[in-house]
This record gives C-alpha cells, sequence and structure tokens, in this order.
C-alpha cells in the first residue's frame, strides 16, 4: 500500500515546501512525497533540490493536457495553485498503487505520525478538518474565526486526505471540474478558491468525515481554542493531544499580528513559529529572483495585471482569438488590450 502526499505550489514557496517535505520525512519515511510545481524556473535556475527534495516532481502539463497555458493566465499566482489540486488529486487517484492520497498546502509542517486519520480511510472516503473544532468566546474571536469560516469557508482545504475509493475518485472529478472554471477570489460570488467548493462535500458524497482532533490543521484561526506546549518530553501538545500538524499561514506580519492577537504570553507558540521561520530560511533555494513567478508576466517581461486575466478568463472570443496569451510578439493579446482597453495601466 502506498500513500501518496502533495503538495502544490510555486518556485518562490519552494523554502516552505521543502520544509514542509523535510518534516513529513522525520515521521513517515514511507510515504511518497509529490510536488505539483505551478511554475517554470529562470534560466540558469538549479532545479536538482526542488528534484532531491520530492520522489516525483509534476508540473501541470502532465496532468492538464495542452490547453495548461492560457487556462493558467486566467488565474493569478494564488488561484492557479490552488486551482490544480483537483486535477492533481484525480491524477494521483488514477494510480491503483495510490491507496490513500493527502493535500497538504506547503506552508504547514507536520510534528506527529497521522496514523489515527490514515487508519481511518479504511473506513470512510474523504476526510476534512474544519477550521475550528470549538466555538469561540470572545467577541473579537468570533469575528476573526467564526465569521471569516462563514465567508471563506466552514473547512480549511489546506489539508484533504482522502481513500482510493469509487466514491473518492467520483469527488475528484467534480473538484477538479469546479476548480478548472471556478477556482476565483471573488468573494463577491460566494467564492474563495478552491475552499467553498468543499462546503458541499459531505451533501454530495458518501463516507465524508469531519476530523474534529485538536491536534490537525491547527493554526491563527483556531489557535484562541488550542493550548500548544511542549511536554516534559519535549514533544508538542495541542491540547493535551499530540501536535500532528501545525498551518503556519501568513509568514510575516499578518502571522505575527494573528499570532500575537490569540497565542497571548504562550510562549511555546511563538518557539514554533521562530523553528519555522528559521527552517524555511535554510531551505530558500538560491538564485531565484525575488517574487519569481514564471506566468506573472508577458513574454516581454511586462507585468500582467489582475483584470487582463480576468477579461481573458471570461471571454471566449479572446481565446479563441490568442491561444498563447502569454506571447507578446506581433498581433498579440497584449497589443489588443493596449489598443482596444487601458487595463494594461491598471
Amino acid at each position: 500500500m502506498t500513500i501518496a502526499a502533495f503538495t502544490s505550489f510555486s518556485l518562490n514557496y519552494f523554502g516552505r515546501a521543502k520544509t514542509w517535505a523535510d518534516s513529513v520525512r522525520r515521521v513517515h519515511p514511507d510515504w511518497k512525497l509529490v510536488a505539483v510545481l505551478v511554475d517554470e524556473a529562470p534560466e540558469g535556475f538549479d532545479m536538482a533540490p526542488i528534484a532531491a527534495a520530492f520522489d516525483e516532481v509534476l508540473t501541470p502539463d502532465r496532468f492538464m493536457g495542452e490547453d495548461h497555458r492560457p487556462w493558467l493566465f486566467g488565474h493569478d499566482i494564488v488561484e492557479a495553485c490552488t486551482a490544480v489540486k483537483g486535477a492533481a488529486l484525480r491524477y494521483l487517484l488514477d494510480d491503483p498503487a495510490h491507496a490513500k492520497v493527502l493535500y497538504f498546502d506547503p506552508d504547514t509542517a507536520v510534528f506527529s505520525p497521522l496514523d489515527p486519520l490514515i487508519d481511518q480511510l479504511d473506513h470512510c472516503n474523504i476526510i476534512l478538518t474544519p477550521h475550528q473544532v470549538e466555538p469561540d468566546e470572545t467577541p473579537l474571536g468570533i469575528s476573526d474565526n467564526e465569521i471569516t469560516s462563514l465567508h471563506y469557508g466552514t473547512y480549511n482545504l489546506g489539508f484533504i486526505a482522502v481513500a482510493n475509493t469509487e466514491e473518492s475518485r467520483r469527488f475528484a472529478a467534480w473538484w477538479e471540474a469546479r476548480l478548472h472554471d471556478w477556482c476565483h477570489d471573488r468573494l463577491d460570488v460566494g467564492l474563495f478558491v478552491d475552499q467553498k467548493w468543499c462546503n458541499l462535500v459531505p451533501c454530495f458524497f458518501d463516507g465524508v468525515m469531519t476530523w474534529r482532533d485538536p491536534g490537525y490543521n491547527v493554526a491563527s484561526w483556531n489557535i484562541s481554542r488550542r493550548d500548544i506546549r511542549f511536554d516534559d518530553a519535549g514533544d508538542l501538545l495541542a491540547n493535551d493531544r499530540p501536535l500532528t500538524f501545525f498551518h503556519f499561514t501568513k509568514l510575516g506580519p499578518v502571522g505575527d499580528i494573528m499570532t500575537q492577537r490569540y497565542a497571548g504570553s504562550d510562549s511555546d507558540v511563538y518557539e514554533l513559529w521562530a523553528w519555522y521561520k528559521m527552517a524555511v530560511e535554510a531551505n530558500e533555494p538560491d538564485g531565484l529572483p525575488e517574487k519569481w513567478w514564471k506566468y506573472d508576466r508577458f513574454s516581454d517581461g511586462e507585468k500582467i495585471p489582475k483584470p487582463a486575466r480576468v477579461l481573458y478568463r471570461d471571454r471566449p472570443d479572446l481565446r479563441d482569438t490568442f491561444p498563447d496569451p502569454f506571447d507578446s510578439d506581433g498581433d498579440s493579446y497584449s497589443a489588443w488590450l493596449r489598443q482596444n482597453t487601458d487595463l494594461m495601466n491598471a
């Protein structure tokens, strides 16, 4: 039985992704670790560390086919790195050797074995983790956490686990289709990339389990209700349960603010964050331009405005006329934008 765990990222997130991979290998050295790389390397960049960190590296052309480039054009970096998750899950489930498949966001780290959850997949098809597993008690906590979950989704799709069953494959096909067309950051129409679609999973599919162990998917949105500490043996606990994995979302000032707001004087949480920051820094790749993403610019190097992406994905006539929207040569999409819109100045 092979257990496959995958994460999806661009090269500027490799420090986080490698930190995740290293943490998984410490507790589950027998798992197959898969990188879904939504990026292309700049000229001269050494890809060897990426290949060494994972058992397999997948790029969108492997599981999405020839139309992946124009499709990617219609997404910003966050949308693209989440929108591929359904297709990648379907691709991995197509291999019967993968008995169970798990997805983790690249900014997570695993601290103790997931064996109880893995064993539970013998009895269900899909396991989701909710943002919160018990109510907040303060007006600020309710606003920051519970109301935010109502906006952004009940379940945090920084993690999902499935058994390789017919029902799970049916779920993966549905999720792939929804994310292909609707993985957008559009709260105005009720969408937040991949997450809110999974509010519907318990309605549409059988054998769905909500995993409420407080040691799983610990993050700023639930740390107000999780007591994080080291025990006498040096092991991490969450509400006296093993801390299985922590979601280090918003690395930087935003993450620091939310941690300070809800961790308070809990020094063990700050020690955990300090370790993570050092680990990510040590794993950052050499020679990568700052804020690199191959799909961030037209072929002439000009940055692609987000409204130009939205217009392209919303207009079938433009997609037919400009099958490679990244290309800036001749009668290109970027030239059409300059002639017909003011979006290049957005």
